[in-house]
């Protein structure tokens, strides 16, 4: 790896922060104590700058995932400052660039094949060619009146809120130093280390579900503490769905979130991957998994067949459970209420129905094959 030049003024924040927070923060806690309203705004104020980014930065901007209300754009520019990883315009730029040329070494500005510290903190640390400023692809970006504000005034608005807010409500609480120091000291360095982890960890530690043509795992214990968004090889297979975590038991609370603020009318336009799109990619995941093993196995040849016919099989009746699923919401649907006639619609549900129990049964069959071959995979569906 060069041997870039230093950025001094990252490297002496990236130092310091650490430093004082393993230090001030346990003897000031040992001398005077943190009460129950002082942690509880530790709590709240990691979390408006996690979602700040995760919702804001990542799935709103540097994605298009959804459309948010100004109020909402407002508040998230707010809260990524706070947050103190830059403004929308170089995150989100710098992350395009990630998935573009995820993995490549010479262009991902934090490419995973680099080792954990560079892609956790060290491209910060250093200017890296990788890391150069190009907003070429954030012309979308330029044209929001918000984010052009934050960006002039990105360096008053992180002074206010990372001092300002802290301080102001450690004041009303009686007690500015803790305020300062929970609410902002340590806040700041765990928010900011929280989601380095996605850059580094989520690209080494996990299952590749849906794909390997990048190093991103899924780990459902990094989504525990990234607001949802360890479930990272679904998101860079399908960076373009408003959800990491598809399942209704995946801990995906910017998920939750946006799909609240769609329910009261404050975000709208959330696109969603097909389930048929999701299964497949699952599905070439694991039969590229069994090839494999039949390989260092040296299972005969009748059984591979019966692996690749099985596979067909189970594609073909997906593709048509796919079609006539959307066959049947349309017809569904208030436009085709009077043109639809009423036994049409029956047989329509009915066909539906009859395809959605092969899919089932082909599905079984599947895992059956699978069990009987290799270690279980277990399917999302």
């Amino acid at each position: 790896m060069e041997k870039a030049p230093i950025n001094w003024i990252n490297m002496l924040l990236f130092s310091s922060t650490p430093l004082l927070a393993i230090t001030l923060v346990p003897l000031y806690g040992f001398w005077y104590g943190y009460d129950f309203f002082e942690w509880s705004m530790f709590v709240l104020l990691m979390g408006v700058c996690g979602i700040s980014i995760t919702a804001g930065y990542h799935r709103l901007w540097s994605h298009k995932t959804y459309k948010a209300h100004p109020v909402v754009r407002f508040i998230f520019a707010i809260g990524g400052a706070f947050a103190l990883q830059n403004d929308v315009f170089h995150w989100a730029s710098e992350h395009r660039r990630h998935h573009q040329f995820v993995d490549d070494n010479a262009r991902d500005p934090y490419s995973a094949g680099r080792g954990f510290w560079f892609s956790h903190i060290g491209w910060i640390l250093r200017d890296y060619p990788s890391g150069d400023e190009d907003f070429s692809n954030i012309k979308d970006l330029q044209q929001d009146p918000i984010l052009v504000w934050q960006h002039k005034h990105y360096l008053a608005l992180v002074l206010l809120t990372n001092i300002g807010i802290p301080a102001l409500l450690g004041a009303l609480h009686g007690d500015i130093i803790a305020g300062l120091l929970l609410g902002g000291l340590l806040r700041l360095v765990l928010s900011q280390h929280v989601t380095y982890l996605i850059n580094s960890l989520a690209h080494m530690w996990g299952n590749q579900t849906y794909s390997e043509s990048s190093s991103a795992r899924d780990n459902h214990l990094l989504a525990l503490v990234t607001y949802g968004e360890g479930y990272h090889n679904y998101h860079h297979t399908f960076q373009w769905d408003y959800r990491n975590g598809v399942r209704w038991w995946h801990y995906d609370p910017t998920k939750w979130l946006i799909g609240l603020l769609a329910l009261v009318g404050l975000a709208k336009d959330l696109k969603r991957c097909s389930p048929a799109q999701i299964e497949e990619a699952f599905l070439e995941q694991q039969y590229r998994f069994i090839t494999v093993r039949c390989e260092l196995l040296n299972i005969p040849e009748n059984l591979r067949l019966r692996v690749e016919q099985e596979y067909q099989r189970l594609l073909h009746s997906l593709q048509q459970w796919s079609e006539h699923r959307q066959s049947w919401y349309e017809a569904r649907g208030k436009q085709f209420q009077e043109t639809l006639g009423h036994l049409d619609k029956l047989q329509l549900k009915d066909r539906y129905r009859e395809v959605q129990f092969q899919l089932k049964l082909r599905r079984r069959r599947w895992q059956q094959l699978v069990r009987n071959l290799a270690q279980p995979m277990t399917a999302p569906f």
